[in-house]
């Protein structure tokens, strides 16, 4: 195999927007894990998460070419990708239906490993644990569990602005960290 080890963001890239195939295979190894750990903290089900990295990838794959660096990180650019649409998965009539049926207390779905050792892999984790409790609580229910800032603010009982407040600082320190 003459796939490197590694690829610079900025390699790596320009590989994918040219349609390199081991380029891409390089992303999805390296990346998989981790966007799956955020599917699936959105969408508690093993099977639909499965089928949301796929769909995630292909959203990557006939995307790349409007990933602007200057903007974010391509894993912040793809995590995004993630984890809208794992929401818009979520808010899915099927979803909706599919979560009616269940029965949660019954319910029993794992990935092989925690979804937390996929977030704690790149450090997210222990940079999340570093925010205070009122941002760590906001995140979660934001970025792992699909709330959005309205059903935040419903849930805690708090006014809108505190909740954007609190997410624009956690977002401004995680930025720094990561």
């Amino acid at each position: 195999m003459n796939q490197p080890a590694t690829y610079t963001e900025e390699v790596l890239v320009a590989e994918i927007k040219g349609k390199s195939r081991k380029a891409f295979e390089y992303l999805y190894d390296n990346y998989s894990p981790a966007l799956l750990g955020v599917i699936y903290n959105v969408l508690h089900n093993e099977e639909a998460s499965n089928d949301a990295l796929q769909e995630v990838f292909v959203k990557i794959w006939n995307n790349i070419h409007n990933y602007d660096p200057s903007k974010a990180k391509l894993y912040t650019w793809m995590l995004n990708i993630a984890r809208n649409h794992a929401i818009d998965k979520l808010r899915s009539k099927a979803m909706k239906t599919d979560r009616e049926l269940r029965n949660d207390k019954n319910f029993v779905s794992h990935i092989n490993g925690n979804v937390s050792t996929f977030v704690d892999g790149i450090g997210l984790q222990k940079l999340i644990d570093g925010l205070d409790i009122e941002q760590r609580q906001i995140i979660d229910y934001i970025y792992f569990q699909g709330y959005t800032q309205s059903e935040v603010a419903e849930e805690l009982n708090i006014p809108l602005g505190t909740v954007k407040s609190r997410v624009r600082l956690a977002v401004n320190k995680l930025r720094k960290h990561f």
